[in-house]
């Protein structure tokens, strides 16, 4: 029986800031937790029909910033983040997400663990979703 080797999957994305290597002018990549990261951000501050040919694509946390500061409004925010990476980061799987509201700087304080699909340490980040972003 031969040794089979098992091959990773590497996911990957550009960099928002679209940065090149110094010595190889290559793109240089996020890749899997830090690519993941990066996408959760992206998804939670797009508001559906913000993206051209893909008006789905979206959370509409931003809305709910306006809304009062209470236990109800920190429930929609965390079940809206939740369905937005169900619905459209396939490369992770949810382990928990915390909202809890800061109304003196006018934002929320969010905080999402997740694991990395075919990878068992769960990543752990945070976000401050604010109105001023």
């Amino acid at each position: 029986m031969a040794n089979a080797k098992r091959q990773e999957v590497v996911y990957s994305d550009i960099r928002s800031d679209v940065a090149f290597h110094p010595a190889s002018n290559d793109i240089l990549l996020n890749t899997n937790e830090l690519a993941i990261q990066n996408s959760i951000k992206n998804l939670l501050m797009t508001n559906r029909y913000e993206r051209p040919f893909q008006p789905d694509i979206g959370s509409d946390v931003r809305k709910m910033l306006f809304e009062n500061f209470s236990m109800i409004t920190e429930a929609r925010i965390r079940n809206a983040i939740i369905e937005t990476i169900e619905n459209y980061e396939p490369r992770c799987n949810i382990i928990d997400v915390i909202v809890v509201g800061d109304p003196d700087n006018n934002s929320f304080d969010v905080e999402i663990t997740f694991n990395v699909v075919n990878k068992e340490n769960p990543v752990s980040f945070d976000v401050i979703l604010s109105r001023a972003n």
